[in-house]
């Protein structure tokens, strides 16, 4: 007896592999329904056992809106059924996102980091007033922070001032505002270290247990 052997390199391509190339069948059927009562029941029916294959995304905000967007994706945009949702179309999963901004190089302080220059450049943009004074006294201490976590020494107030007026290309001058920043066992938490009590009683116990037999 022969039998005909189906091997994936002769199979079509799977659209979305998660599903299996059973509902890949079911999907590629669907389609060649020509009765549209019918093809509509099928796909119905396949939104149901799309969504019991992912029982763990039923939680997740229009879940089954994703389900009929798959379906027909699944279809290769080629399943013509009514769908309690927007279709979607070829030309919008065709097209390439937009590059990303390539990240800012770090200044020559990179102990602040890049986040530092991005709270500089918002505060410039501020009106003054009070809300933008306290938000420069914020990253002046921040970065005294974060100063200190990489020299694990003190520092001087006038160097961060110094920074901080690089960095804001001269707009920010908190010495002439004569600002203290806070200090330093404030902003660096000393770590103790940890005890364990249970080696400790164990020893205090052992020492009782030798001193009962010496007696």
């Amino acid at each position: 007896m022969d039998y005909e052997l189906e091997y994936n390199s002769g199979r079509s391509h799977l659209i979305i592999p998660e599903y299996g190339r059973h509902l890949q069948k079911l999907v590629d059927h669907c389609v060649a329904i020509a009765d549209k009562n019918e093809r509509q029941k099928m796909a119905n029916a396949i939104i149901s056992v799309m969504g019991n294959l992912q029982p763990h995304l039923r939680d997740v905000p229009d879940f089954t809106h994703k389900l009929w967007d798959q379906l027909f994706i699944m279809s290769d945009f080629k399943l013509e059924v009514d769908s309690p949702y927007e279709q979607p179309s070829r030309e919008t999963f065709d097209k390439k996102p937009e590059p990303l901004a390539y990240p800012k190089a770090a200044s020559k302080y990179r102990f602040y980091g890049n986040n530092i220059q991005i709270m500089i450049d918002t505060a410039l943009t501020w009106e003054a007033g009070d809300l933008k004074e306290a938000l420069i006294y914020v990253i002046a201490n921040h970065m005294k922070k974060c100063y200190l976590n990489w020299n694990k020494d003190t520092v001087d107030d006038a160097v961060i001032f110094k920074h901080l007026r690089e960095l804001s290309n001269g707009e920010i001058d908190l010495n002439a505002d004569d600002e203290v920043l806070s200090e330093t066992s404030k902003l660096v938490r000393k770590t103790t270290p940890i005890v364990n009590n249970n080696n400790n009683n164990k020893n205090k116990n052992f020492k009782k247990s030798l001193f009962k037999k010496r007696q």
